[in-house]
């Protein structure tokens, strides 16, 4: 939904201030801004404009002013720690020209969360008990630092502690009802993502311009290696109802592009569909190194299909543990077809799984070959009966994209296979060498 100014019926304009030596100088991702502008937007809230200044008392005086007369609420992230360099309440104390106050109610919160857990509070601790003496305290219950909200000019400035859990924490239960109460939800959006795997953006727009979009739809594209994902937007009761005839004309128009929608990784996909479903899945990871199984497992539940994950990165472990016959790696080597089928049916015969996943390449930047470049990578998908392989080419692609894009399509090829569809299917940007279906013994 979007918000709109209760007083005078105007669409409401937010902001984020990012705060951070660190985060301006590139030392860390800033994470906290994605999450938060994606949040907001599933709300039907699009932020208007970020920003992102150092930790220098008067570039931060500056923007906090600045900024004020343009928005109506400014989300400030980071600087309320105790050290020296973090100056996030000074800061926005000299901008409304008050002074720094100890908050008496969070000094004996700190006080007591300290004695609780058999610590001395450290003096720098206290620093964290100052607020502008116009601000409201806003409670931080998962830490040191307390948030506060204050009124400048035309906007509210919400400050908000830089630790990413946190931070979290607090915009989902101080901040969206703080929205809540002070703004007026009136306009109805709906917000929809498909996520798409080997198509390149530009593809996928040409397929989609033809089609005619309803008043008050926008689509936008995210490109995020091994993904392009595709965001419906609808602003208005009449655009959001229009999504009901245009998400399926859509998705037909995408077609096998398409490989989730509403999450944010296929993993979460065929997470989703094996779980609680009875069926075992075991895995034999080589130039993958356990992203596989990696991947799966940062979803709650996935003990109930995820058996073992085996990385057998040598050659003798593919044969020792595996099973893989030594004559099928003389014959065709350690990256092919045969040895990957080989890998996935002895991974799966272990604890009898009811289906296996194998990865085998060249992940570079060096051993590869004129025969078998780097990026050349096998993966094969056995079930009971049947094995399904492809050789992918991914050259001109660092170690790292290798790797993620041969887990993409790996779990693609399971998603297919349970949704009873056929694995394997032509990627215009990740080329096919050569695929084989063959039955498993």
């Amino acid at each position: 939904m979007i918000v709109t100014h209760a007083a005078s019926g105007k669409f409401m304009l937010m902001e984020m201030i990012c705060t951070g030596e660190e985060v301006l100088s590139g030392q860390i991702v800033d994470t906290n801004a994605a999450w938060f502008a994606d949040t907001m937007l599933k709300l039907g809230i699009e932020l208007q404009q970020r920003s992102t200044v150092g930790d220098r008392l008067q570039d931060l005086v500056t923007i906090f002013t600045e900024r004020s007369h343009h928005a109506d609420v400014i989300v400030v992230n980071g600087g309320l720690g105790p050290t020296s360099d973090d100056l996030s309440a000074q800061a926005m104390a000299l901008a409304a020209g008050v002074t720094l106050v100890q908050h008496a109610g969070w000094l004996a919160h700190l006080q007591l969360w300290f004695s609780e857990r058999g610590r001395t509070m450290p003096t720098s601790n206290l620093k964290q008990c100052l607020l502008p003496a116009t601000a409201i305290l806003v409670d931080n219950p998962v830490g040191s630092a307390p948030g506060f909200r204050i009124k400048l000019n035309r906007a509210w400035l919400f400050f908000t502690p830089g630790v990413p859990f946190e931070f979290k924490h607090m915009v989902n239960e101080q901040f969206v009802p703080f929205i809540e109460t002070t703004f007026n939800h009136t306009v109805t959006t709906r917000l929809f993502k498909f996520l798409t795997l080997g198509h390149g953006e530009s593809i996928l727009a040409d397929q989609i311009a033809p089609l005619p979009i309803p008043a008050g739809i926008t689509l936008g594209y995210r490109p995020s290696a091994p993904y392009v994902e595709i965001k419906v937007f609808a602003r208005g009761a009449a655009a959001s109802a229009a999504m009901d005839e245009f998400l399926p004309l859509l998705r037909t128009t995408l077609g096998t592009a398409v490989v989730a929608e509403n999450k944010a990784a296929i993993a979460e996909e065929v997470h989703d569909l094996l779980n609680n479903s009875g069926h075992k899945l075991s895995l034999a990871e080589s130039c993958t190194g356990g992203m596989l199984a990696s991947q799966l497992v940062e979803y709650p539940g996935s003990s109930t299909y995820l058996q073992h994950s085996l990385v057998t990165y040598s050659t003798s472990s593919k044969i020792k543990i595996l099973g893989v016959p030594v004559s099928i790696i003389d014959q065709h080597g350690a990256v092919s077809i045969a040895t990957a089928a080989a890998m996935a049916n002895g991974v799966r015969k272990i604890l009898d799984s009811d289906f296996a996943l194998a990865v085998s390449g060249i992940a570079g930047p060096d051993g590869g070959s004129i025969d078998q470049p780097v990026g050349t990578v096998v993966i094969a998908l056995c079930n009971r009966t049947t094995c399904w392989v492809q050789t992918l080419s991914l050259t001109r692609r660092s170690r790292t994209l290798v790797r993620t894009m041969s887990c993409a399509v790996a779990l693609d090829m399971l998603r297919r296979l349970l949704l009873k569809t056929d694995p394997l299917v032509p990627y215009p940007f990740i080329p096919t060498l050569a695929s084989h279906v063959v039955k498993t013994d």
